[in-house]
């Protein structure tokens, strides 16, 4: 397992450059994936279980384990193929069942995941110590499969449950201590300030991730940047995009 080590050794050195964030262009299906990594400044591949489940026809709380890594599979062989680090949504993975969640993604060569400190069967957000263990129990099932230097994104929901910024900053730092690469905050409708950004980007030694918006109001890529933000991703806006443009192109056609 030391090729895959050193894929994700590599891929958690991309999120650790002064002010030069990893930008990830969220993917859901094989299609998608070659689209992004036949780009040649694309640097790595993630998903999004939103527009995977979308994909499939479901909500996001009604993606499976299942039938998330059947759409995983072909996506981790596109990421084979152009030699390019695959980090998944696994959400919260699946409950009791992240043992399982994680070792399927490790046998398809993942290196890292984004996980959910909201629990999917209820919607409510675990305790900060129980979200913390979670990632400690990824980073174990990891290490035990040889791959020491495994990625995990924690995703921080409190600011989408209500909750303030005082335990944004409190949960975040317990996650970086249980062994988490970044910690991902994401603001959901209300968003996440520009004063935010840069007090946690303090906070967290630079080790934070946040969700780019197209919105005039969104901080840009340069601009996160600038801040110190470790990782930018896009969340489902590459699917909303891509939807746009065959609407588009089929109401040309049909007039």
């Amino acid at each position: 397992m030391a090729t895959q080590n050193s894929t994700s050794l590599a891929f958690k050195a991309l999120h650790q450059r002064s002010h030069k964030p990893l930008v990830l262009p969220n993917v859901w299906d094989v299609l998608s994936a070659r689209a992004v990594a036949e780009l040649p400044t694309a640097e790595a591949l993630a998903t999004t279980s939103f527009s995977v489940a979308r994909a499939a026809g479901l909500s996001d709380e009604e993606l499976t384990l299942p039938l998330n890594l059947s759409a995983i599979r072909p996506i981790a062989g596109v990421a084979a193929e152009f030699n390019k680090p695959l980090t998944v949504d696994i959400q919260d993975a699946y409950g009791g069942a992240l043992e399982e969640a994680i070792t399927a993604l490790l046998d398809l060569g993942v290196a890292g995941v984004n996980l959910e400190d909201c629990e999917l069967a209820t919607g409510n957000l675990y305790s900060a110590d129980e979200a913390a263990q979670r990632i400690k129990r990824v980073l174990d099932v990891a290490r035990q499969r040889g791959v020491d230097d495994f990625v995990v994104n924690a995703r921080c929901d409190v600011l989408v449950k209500g909750g303030d910024l005082e335990e944004v900053l409190s949960r975040g730092k317990k996650y970086l201590a249980a062994g988490a690469t970044t910690v991902f905050v994401w603001g959901g409708s209300r968003g996440v300030k520009r004063d935010e950004v840069v007090r946690m980007v303090k906070e967290f030694d630079g080790k934070l991730a946040v969700l780019a918006t197209r919105t005039p109001e969104g901080l840009t890529v340069k601009e996160l940047g600038e801040i110190g933000v470790a990782r930018v991703s896009i969340g489902p806006s590459l699917m909303f995009a891509a939807l746009k443009t065959v609407r588009e192109e089929a109401q040309k056609l049909i007039g």
